[in-house]
């Protein structure tokens, strides 16, 4: 089939990949000039299973109220004039039952376990560098009471096949030596040793490569304004670049839009709750000799993740629920590296920090949306929220079974064919 993939980020480009790869003649299209310049940007760079807990669970409404009025809150709530923005929020509430977070958990590592597989036999395959270490990711924690409920919550991970188990704080300095200044803040972590970590934004430029080597057609600088039905049917895309709008056709049509989905499939009838949740990163280029992590390292409490990228720290993390609003907020900014100098007191940089946002898809319950809309060739790979690079590869792999009528490996609650 001729398929036509709306977004070249990591989801989208992805599942071009898989899609070519299973005998389709695939066109991307995208607004940016190259692949994975927005959302896989500057992401957390972490390839990270042990990321399961969805953010609706029964204990964040108290950490919500706690944070509430803090410019620099892990979770920040902008009320606005948004009637998807209100929806969201009481399909967020539900998800938070305690029997909902649990069948969540255990979907979103059984997709997420099949996408890092998915990944580690891509990078073998095509020989992909993209900055990536094998060294687990150590969640970290300097509250006792929240510690109690991550280990619950890890618990639940270990029922569903994750190897993510408590250590002490001598066992977090082993692991990571360059927490040794700051053992005196931990309580103590959970590590997942098979975790890993890598730069999203080389990842998705080198696949793209060999995707366009492989035949994939990727149409950037090509702003995608809506989508004309057809009946049952979806009949055409139409798409402006540098010679003006035009009607893009194919048999088949991908929406992997991140959080301008739900804005695009609106008219046609399909109501998706994907709200976007604002994620903040700061990149440090380290000087010779600075004294900085290996493993990825997660900060629970605030929201913050700690990823070696090469020569780099990427520092990335906390969530702003405010629209599709782009500006920089310096407090946020600023939270960032105050936080990475508690836990590194000797690091040090050269340069100024890079800061970036983007905007990560988010559904209430954490689950992404893939496969078939009700209109018969129009498919769905987003909402993928905070694990659009952990999930990427499984989720495009298993779109392009579904679209070749065949059951996708994981146990995960694909939209009905």
């Amino acid at each position: 089939m001729r398929i036509l993939v709306l977004g070249a980020g990591v989801v989208g480009t992805t599942s071009a990949w898989y899609l070519a790869r299973a005998g389709h003649q695939v066109t991307v299209v995208d607004r940016q000039p190259i692949p994975g310049n927005e959302t896989s940007f500057a992401n957390g760079g972490q390839i990270s299973v042990s990321h399961a807990e969805p953010w609706a669970n029964p204990h964040v409404l108290p950490r919500v109220l706690k944070w509430l009025g803090r410019e620099d809150a892990p979770l920040l709530w902008r009320w606005r004039a948004d009637p998807a923005q209100l929806a969201w929020g009481l399909r967020f509430l539900r998800e938070c039952l305690p029997g909902r977070t649990r069948r969540n958990i255990g979907a979103i590592v059984a997709l997420a376990l099949y996408s890092r597989s998915c990944l580690q036999s891509l990078r073998r395959e095509l020989g992909l560098e993209y900055d990536h270490l094998e060294r687990g990711i150590l969640h970290l924690y300097t509250d006792r009471d929240e510690y109690a409920l991550a280990r619950e919550a890890a618990k639940t991970m270990r029922e569903f096949g994750l190897d993510r188990t408590p250590v002490d704080v001598d066992r977090c300095v082993e692991i990571e030596p360059a927490l040794a200044d700051a053992r005196h803040l931990l309580v103590g972590g959970d590590y997942t040793p098979s975790d890993e970590s890598g730069d999203a934004h080389k990842f998705t430029r080198a696949l793209a490569e060999r995707a366009q080597a492989a035949g994939v057609e990727f149409r950037l600088a090509t702003a995608i304004e809506r989508i004309a039905p057809g009946g049952r049917q979806i009949a055409g895309v139409v798409a402006s670049g540098g010679n003006g709008p035009e009607l893009l056709t194919a048999d088949a049509y991908v929406v992997a839009l991140g959080s301008w989905s739900s804005g695009l499939l609106r008219p046609l009838g399909v109501g998706l709750p994907v709200y976007p949740a604002k994620g903040y990163s700061a990149t440090l280029t380290l000087a010779d000799g600075s004294p900085a992590p290996t493993v990825s390292l997660t900060d629970d409490e605030r929201k913050l993740v700690f990823s070696r990228l090469g020569n780099r720290l990427r520092i990335a993390g906390t969530a702003e629920f405010n629209g599709h609003d782009l500006d920089l907020n310096p407090v946020r900014c600023a939270a960032l590296i105050d936080r990475a100098r508690q836990w590194f007191p000797h690091l040090e940089s050269e340069g100024e920090p890079r800061f970036w946002c983007g905007l990560r898809p988010a559904t209430p319950s954490n689950l992404p949306y893939i496969g078939r809309t009700r209109y018969t060739n129009l498919w769905l790979n987003t909402g993928h929220g905070t694990l659009g690079w952990t999930m990427s590869c499984g989720s495009a792999a298993a779109l392009a079974d579904l679209v070749d009528g065949r059951r996708p490996a994981p146990d995960f609650p694909f939209l009905r064919c």
